[in-house]
């Protein structure tokens, strides 16, 4: 690996950043996630297939999927001279994460419930899968919130994490791009209904591909909350709540951010995750979209000084 290379790389993980907080997602028919969402949803059709070989057929098109989706970014990281590489990466790593539409969504929500219930209700679907035409306000804050926090790794901490990592190897936007494909194959195929054979590979990949950045996450949200006296209630939480959630990755990050921030989520007749008690929801929402803020810069930060650090030291001792 040259040196300058992984500079580079920690130098676009920043500039992706303020891409993103300044023109967030555009909504366009043509950004390469809907294109992904569009292929996604042609061959996703549980109708389409023999219940026999739904997992089978999951699990070949899961390998098309992710390999069709990774070539350009794999060619444009490899195959580009370093300054176009500098100023295109930025917008392509932006393309496998969401950090402003995550909070926008999120506030979208939030905003909606001022125009009453059902407007709430509307809008919250946009972010989850759950049945909301019987959530009262509380309820729909917290799918909100749940969603802005789960996503904290899905949509941020992972495809960064990947990023970097693989940038040690030359395959940095290649890598964040094969997390952004599993992550939306899970998203749209990764249920307990009809498509559960289907989408059975794609589950379990977004399992497997978010365990070290769940733990990633949890970390730095513990940090945070050290700073503001709360970690001890933070880490109580997830020890207790933790598991509460379906899945090894997102009930961990939840009940940390539950804990730390004094609220609680809950989904009606499935979890309840935190103590409440200090703060609603309404009143508590603004902490976790500063703690959410605080781990996106905080990881960021030392993703991209590890690789000018690892930078530093192949020039130093000529590795």
């Amino acid at each position: 690996m040259v040196p300058t290379d992984l500079i580079l790389a920690g130098a676009v993980l920043f500039l992706a950043l303020a891409v993103d907080r300044l023109i967030g997602d555009p909504h366009s028919a043509y950004h390469p996630v809907a294109l992904l969402g569009r292929f996604i949803g042609w061959w996703g059709q549980p109708a389409r297939y023999s219940p026999r070989i739904q997992r089978a057929v999951g699990i070949f098109f899961w390998l098309v999927t992710v390999c069709l989706f990774a070539l350009p970014f794999f060619l444009f990281g490899n195959y580009t001279p370093r300054l176009v590489f500098l100023i295109g990466a930025p917008f392509l790593l932006k393309c496998c994460f969401a950090w402003r539409s995550l909070e926008e969504h999120a506030l979208g929500v939030v905003a909606a419930l001022e125009n009453g219930v059902d407007a709430g209700r509307e809008r919250v679907k946009r972010m989850v899968s759950r049945e909301t035409a019987k959530l009262d306000a509380g309820h729909i804050r917290s799918a909100a919130y749940e969603s802005m926090t789960e996503n904290l790794t899905d949509s941020i901490v992972s495809p960064l994490f990947y990023f970097a990592l693989l940038s040690l190897f030359g395959l940095g936007l290649a890598g964040a791009a094969v997390f952004r494909a599993a992550n939306t194959m899970d998203a749209m195929l990764g249920y307990r209904d009809e498509r559960a054979r289907l989408g059975w590979c794609s589950a379990r990949m977004d399992d497997i591909l978010n365990y070290i950045p769940a733990r990633i996450t949890t970390f730095f949200l513990l940090a945070y909350f050290l700073t503001k006296g709360t970690a001890a209630r933070a880490w109580r939480v997830m020890r207790r709540d933790g598991k509460k959630r379906p899945g090894f990755n997102g009930g961990i990050v939840m009940a940390a951010m539950a804990g730390g921030c004094g609220i609680q989520f809950e989904k009606p007749g499935v979890y309840t995750i935190g103590d409440g008690g200090e703060q609603s929801l309404e009143d508590g929402g603004p902490a976790i979209v500063r703690a959410l803020r605080a781990v996106t810069l905080a990881f960021a930060a030392i993703a991209a000084g590890t690789l000018i650090l690892l930078a530093w030291l192949i020039y130093s001792t000529g590795i």
